[in-house]
């Protein structure tokens, strides 16, 4: 088994020379920021999560999670490793100063959250969820709830979850039946919720949880759903008037893979009614809860870019040490000298490398957005942000599954062996195209919320980015040819498949749902693509003026060639499938199945 070592260089290079982390420094409130602070905090992340959190994975994958009556019994390999993290301030470096944050640039935050999510993925589960409960409250909580609950949860002292999924209503959130009947300053909330990741342990003195329910006179529908703030500890005037809420674990799902990640079926009001507050207004929940299922989203595709890493290094580690056959000139080499291994490994690497682009460039607008000096320039990168957030989760978990399978072929016959750790990658990642919205209903939020309804203007704008990049990359030279004529061709399938969806829309209502899914496929590899094309050109002037490692650079210029042949080539094959249309997707009748 390998044990993970932060990509710092890749990252660093990443922030400062593609995605303009001098410029996020410079806005307000991220002065602090400077190269120095950022590659301090890179340094010392690297340290903890190498160190502490890594050696953890499989140990914890094996050791697994127990439910002795309605408490969760966490890996002993983790005992301590929680506190730790929060101790050490990874849990609120992006966070508010005024609620105990150190307001650092949430971009940085990202990169260091990769860092967590590869050292051990089923662990950062926990503090993923515990930020999306502080960007919902952050947004839309009372004022009371900011000052009472958000500096807890930023120092660790509490964690949070959501729940949102019930047994009867899986992705149709219309169709949750748990209640919230008003008494008094609160509601008293009654029903079940299943899949609550981290909804019970004993690392944090509190958990709160956001749980969708109903009140009595809601509408039917999305429209009658309100969110609740529902904590596992109810706080009276001083410790002795603790107790202990109506909410508790009743059992715990077998999984496929993130073993060490509790996955709970949380009962509420059992004993009379488990006592929730109101976030916001009645009946808004759903869009008060999309603030924290689009930070997850997008922290889902960052967790597909982390897998891919960890299971890209030990196929690489395999590789160098496994000996088997020949190549001209040479007898009883590593496994590395061969061509084809040569393939799946740098498939494996451009995936990785344009996935973690992709991830990290959604978060640097997200910030931009955020901190623009005016309506208008934050208006263009949340149009950003909102388009990205589809393609990041869909495409880079898509493609950690696949890193992580093509890790397990570089074992051969080890790598389905559990002993070498190559197929718990894979089976940690099976669940990243599932949750947080699977990547189907990505694909159809792409194609109807983020091109269609605004008449394809933030994608117009994307082209336009991926556009000035063909640009430079066509007037680099011979190196960079095949870069550009793949991103001019991947730009032109794009605009296709556009046209195409918008045409099919018109007439045809399973036309745009029976292309999304290529199409958000053709998107993010484009959208990789052209960032990887960014990074080659960014590369080559940092040799052309002779700065940074030379072999780092070389390696940024072959990747990209080798992500613009290899992998942009599968466009032609997205962009046909929308093209093709629903005809065939909807022809076999229900019955022949």
């Amino acid at each position: 088994m390998t044990i993970y070592k932060a990509p710092v260089e890749d990252m660093s290079f990443l922030l400062n020379h593609v995605l303009g982390m001098d410029e996020i420094s410079r806005l307000p409130g991220y002065e602090e920021a400077t190269p120095d602070m950022v590659a301090a905090i890179l340094t010392e992340a690297a340290r903890f999560f190498d160190e502490v959190v890594a050696p953890t994975n499989m140990i914890a994958d094996r050791e697994g999670l127990k439910l002795e009556g309605n408490q969760v019994i966490t890996p002993p390999s983790l005992d301590g490793v929680y506190q730790q993290m929060v101790d050490a301030g990874w849990q609120s470096l992006a966070g508010d100063p005024q609620y105990g944050g150190q307001g650092m640039p949430q971009l940085l935050s990202f990169v260091v959250d990769e860092m967590c999510q590869s050292a051990n993925l089923s662990f950062s589960l926990c503090p993923l969820l515990t930020k999306g409960v502080i960007t919902a409250l952050s947004r839309y909580g009372s004022e009371q709830q900011k000052i009472e609950i958000i500096p807890k949860l930023m120092s660790g002292q509490w964690s949070g979850t959501m729940n949102l999924t019930e047994p009867q209503a899986g992705s149709d959130l219309a169709a949750i039946t748990t209640k919230a009947v008003p008494n008094g300053d609160h509601y008293l909330i009654s029903g079940q919720k299943i899949y609550i990741t981290w909804g019970e342990h004993d690392y944090s003195e509190n958990i709160i949880h956001l749980v969708l329910a109903r009140t009595p006179d809601a509408p039917e529908g999305v429209k009658g759903i309100s969110l609740f703030v529902v904590p596992k500890v109810l706080e009276g005037q001083g410790e002795s008037a603790r107790n202990r809420n109506d909410v508790y674990c009743i059992g715990l799902e077998e999984k496929l893979g993130i073993h060490a990640s509790p996955t709970c079926t949380m009962s509420y009001g059992e004993n009379g009614g488990a006592v929730g507050y109101l976030v916001g207004k009645e009946n808004e929940g759903l869009s008060y809860m999309f603030a924290m299922m689009n930070h997850a989203r997008q922290s889902v595709g960052l967790q597909g870019v982390a897998i891919a890493e960890r299971a890209y290094q030990q196929a690489v580690d395999y590789a160098r040490e496994r000996v088997q056959g020949d190549v001209p000139g040479k007898s009883r080499v590593t496994i590395i000298n061969h061509p084809d291994v040569r393939r799946m490994l740098m498939t494996m690497r451009a995936l990785t490398e344009g996935g973690r682009a992709l991830a990290y460039s959604s978060m640097a607008h997200e910030d931009l957005s955020e901190k623009a000096e005016n309506e208008q320039q934050s208006a263009y990168h949340q149009r950003r942000v909102d388009l990205l957030t589809p393609l990041v989760k869909g495409w880079c978990t898509d493609v950690g599954l696949e890193v992580a399978s093509l890790g397990i072929q570089v074992h051969g016959g080890m790598g389905f062996i559990e002993e070498t750790g190559a197929a718990q990658h894979m089976r940690d990642a099976r669940i990243l195209p599932i949750y947080e919205g699977t990547n189907g209903i990505q694909s159809l939020d792409l194609v109807g919320r983020k091109i269609l309804r605004d008449k394809g203007m933030a994608a117009t704008e994307l082209v336009v980015e991926w556009s000035e990049i063909l640009t430079e990359v066509e007037a680099a030279g011979e190196e960079m040819a095949p870069i550009a004529r793949a991103l001019k061709a991947g730009i032109t399938d794009c605009s296709t498949a556009v046209k195409a969806l918008f045409k099919a829309a018109v007439d045809d209502w399973a036309a745009a749902e029976a292309g999304a899914y290529n199409a958000l496929m053709l998107m993010g590899t484009t959208a990789a693509g052209a960032l990887l094309a960014k990074s080659a050109l960014a590369a080559v002037k940092l040799n052309e003026a002779g700065q940074g490692n030379k072999d780092f650079n070389d390696a940024k210029i072959i990747t990209a060639n080798f992500f613009a042949q290899y992998v942009m080539a599968r466009n032609s094959g997205y962009v046909a499938a929308v093209q093709a249309g629903p005809e065939n997707v909807m022809a076999l009748a229900e019955e022949a199945f």
